[in-house]
């Protein structure tokens, strides 16, 4: 986990814009893979290089969609921390002679659920000390 953090250049509060081609969200995990998991999109605030960010072992999220918070999550809810959830792939990409590169954006994974947001509604992640994020639908 150290090495992540070592290699990390910097952090960005982020927001993953889920949708699915699968009717109803009646999804098996073949389907998942299929359906790239539901990942559509990413919405990054602001980039805090490493020397600047906050402990991100103790970051808190409050997911709010138009002004009402519907949800919250801790950074521990990532595998305990998000560099842990970033050390797995990288270990595992390893152990095939391959690895992620700079520049690479990782999604260390989610810290809330993900509430169904309509056309014309805003959601805005505000994760204390490292920022915030938000997006419209139009």
């Amino acid at each position: 986990m150290g090495d992540v953090l070592t290699a990390t250049e910097s952090v960005a509060p982020a927001l993953e814009i889920v949708d699915s081609r699968i009717r109803d969200w009646r999804i098996t995990p073949v389907d998942a893979v299929a359906d790239n998991v539901g990942s559509a999109g990413l919405v990054c605030g602001s980039w805090t290089p490493m020397a600047y960010a906050p402990d991100l072992a103790s970051v808190n999220v409050d997911l709010l969609v138009d002004g009402s918070r519907v949800a919250t999550g801790s950074s521990k809810d990532v595998l305990g921390h998000p560099a842990a959830a970033v050390a797995w792939p990288a270990n595992t990409l390893a152990a095939c002679g391959k690895g992620l590169d700079p520049g690479h954006v990782i999604l260390p994974g989610a810290m809330t659920t993900a509430p169904f947001i309509g056309v014309g509604q805003k959601a805005e992640a505000r994760f204390g000390a490292l920022g915030s994020v938000s997006v419209s639908f139009i």
